[in-house]
Order: C-alpha cells, then structure tokens, then sequence
C-alpha cells in the first residue's frame, strides 16, 4: 500500500484535493490518503487527524493569536509522517503551514508536492528561495506562474484550474433559480462576506447596509447569502436585526455556487470565490476589510495593483475592488448599481471572464495526477 501525506488548509484546499484523491485513485487503486482533510477530501476516503477548521486562520494578527497551537499541530503532523512512514506529501495550499511540513519531509528523502503556487507575485516575492528547498514539485494553477519557477529552477507544471473543468462554459441562471425558488423577474443579487467568522464580523453589517441601499432604487431586488456554518449564519442575522430592516435577505446553508448561478450581480469578499464568480460569468464588486494592522502589514507587501483573481488574470481592472476604508455601503451600493443598470459594461466583463475560463480549463485534476505519480515510480 502507497501512503501519501496530505494537508489542506481550508475550504477551497478541501475541493481540489477531493478532485486530486478521486484523480490519484482512479489510476491506483493502493494509495491511502492521511494528514488534514476537510469533509470532501474525507468523502474520498482520506483519514483526518486533525480537523481542518484548526488551519482555518486569515489575517496576521489572528495567525499570531493561534500560533502556538498551530506550530505544536504542525510538530505533531511531523512526527507521524516520520514515524508512520509515507511515499509522498502533498501540501494543497496553505503555503505558511505546509512549506515547513515540506522542507521537514524533504530533508528526510522524502518528495513534496505543493498544490497550488502561493501568491508569490502578488507580495513576499522573497519565498521562491524558501520554496526552493521545500518543494520537489511545484503545481501551478494559473498560467503566468511557472516562468517564476522555472527561473529559480524549481520544477514546475501548469495543471489549470479545477473550477474551470468543472464549471459550465455556459451557466444556466433560469436553472438556478428554479433550483432556489426564485422569480425570473427578479434581480438578484449575491453576496458573499466570506467563509471564516472573522470574515463574516468584518463584513457582516457592511453587506446588510449596502442592500438597504440598493433595495431602494431597486425595490424587486433580492439578496442571497450563502453561509457554511451555524456560527457565521449567527453573525449575519445579528447584523440584519440591528439594521431593524425587513429586506429581502435570504441566508443560505451553503449553496454558493447555486447563488452565484442565479444572481445578475455579485459581492464578494476577495478570495477563490472570486475566481468562482468570474467562470460563471458574473459582473461583480470584489470587496475587503480586515483589521486595521493586518491591512497596513499586507498593504507594505503587496506587489500588484490587484487583489481580486480575475483582474490578477486579466492584468486589468475587469471589475472594480474596494477595499478597507474604500469599502463602505455607499460606495458598493454604487458600484453595484452601476453593473445592475450598464448592460454594456455588464457584457464586456462577461467576455474578459470567457477568455479566462477557456485558458484555466486544463483538465487540471487529470494533469496533477499525472505529475504525482510520476514521482512514485
């Protein structure tokens, strides 16, 4: 039996390593999965030791409020790979845990395969060097990467993206809202404040007063948010009955994607939704705020003009971001008002998120699989 090591950080790690064990499986049946998985990875049949909702930490203030428990977890993951001997490990993203884990693993003999190039053009452009000793193979998901690595001599492949395999070219809103209930004539409009409490509290009150704002020039609008946990569903509510406002907000267990497919427009907290928005063709408004020396921390570093992952992969302004103190209920409400009522505007982000989506679609779990295995041989 093959055992390999793997460790996801989040919801969105959760999602491309479920694709990568189904991919790794269907060529060898002797592979057994363990580390940190989330329940679409365990659905697979990778063993979780620990829960993956212990990774779940954005922000540098917040990681630094975790850090100890996270470096003990990180010794303990450590210890068992050595002890219980893997073939190979996998760090499907989160870059700042795994890459330790990695270099760890690789000192020993041991391949290390990371998932998911981190943002090094983005900002710390600084860790390529420390990638370099941690990562045997890197698997980059988006197309301008792996010249980075390539000259660092870091070996690389471009694999795509998932969601561009498994989302339609063409999406299919009447379906969506036929799936959730909701009027053809409506206008619908998404929100999404993020995956993460911290998130949510951030951004909670931001999004409820932002559609008192829209829902008066559009009294036919209606607001879907979807939420993962009782806990963030919490935060929203609270938010919605201290605006003492009867809007049409409806809070969904989970069902994003069902959201996004459905809705004329979307708010979205920065992050893979984004990406998630934009290959099903939605104008949207990117978002964030966080607090206030995590942002100043992150502003120093950043190294683009963009954080939102469709204007990273256009290298333009496609859709307008506004974020931390640019990021208040008038100034979204205006922005989104603006992708509601320009319908020619509305028609040239669709066509930037065409292009897009056709070079991400690479049958990226297949390619992955391919690279993986052929370190095992």
């Amino acid at each position: 039996m093959v055992r390999i090591g793997i460790v996801a950080g989040e919801a969105s790690g959760d999602l491309l390593g479920s694709h990568l064990i189904q991919a790794l499986k269907s060529k060898r049946s002797d592979i057994e999965f363990v580390g940190i998985a989330g329940p679409k990875m365990i659905g697979e049949g990778a063993q979780s030791l620990f829960p993956i909702e212990r990774l779940s930490v954005r922000g540098y203030i917040e990681v630094i409020k975790h850090l100890f428990g996270l470096l003990k977890l990180r010794r303990q993951l450590l210890k068992h790979f050595l002890t219980n001997r893997i073939d190979l490990f996998i760090g499907v993203d989160a870059p700042d845990f795994n890459f330790w884990l990695e270099k760890k693993l690789k000192n020993k003999g041991i391949k290390t395969i990371h998932y998911v190039s981190p943002s090094v053009w983005a900002w710390r452009k600084n860790r390529i060097k420390k990638i370099k000793h941690a990562v045997s193979h890197m698997l980059a998901l988006f197309p301008f990467e792996p010249a980075l690595y390539q000259g660092a001599g870091i070996p690389v492949t471009y694999v795509g993206h998932p969601l561009a395999d498994i989302l339609p070219m063409e999406p299919d809103a009447n379906a969506a809202r036929d799936g959730l209930r909701l009027k053809s004539s409506a206008l619908v409009i998404a929100m999404l404040p993020g995956s993460r409490q911290t998130e949510v509290q951030q951004h909670a009150e931001l999004f409820v007063k932002t559609a008192k704002l829209i829902y008066a020039d559009y009294p036919n609008a209606i607001f879907l948010v979807p939420l993962i946990t009782r806990e963030t569903r919490q935060i929203f509510e609270l938010a919605i009955f201290h605006e003492h406002e009867n809007l049409p907000i409806q809070i969904l267990f989970g069902h994003a994607h069902d959201a996004m497919e459905a809705s004329d427009v979307v708010i979205v907290a920065s992050g893979t939704a984004t990406l998630e928005a934009a290959l099903l063709k939605k104008p949207m408004v990117i978002t964030y705020r966080m607090p206030k020396l995590s942002w100043q921390i992150l502003k120093r570093m950043r190294l683009q003009p963009y954080v939102g992952l469709p204007n990273i992969l256009a290298d333009k302004f496609v859709v307008p971001e506004l974020l931390q103190d640019d990021s208040t209920p008038e100034k979204l409400a205006e922005a989104t008002i603006k992708l509601i009522s320009d319908i020619g505007y509305a028609a040239e982000i669709k066509a930037e998120f065409t292009k897009i989506h056709l070079s991400l679609r690479q049958n990226t779990a297949e390619k992955a699989a391919v690279v993986i295995l052929s370190h095992l041989t």
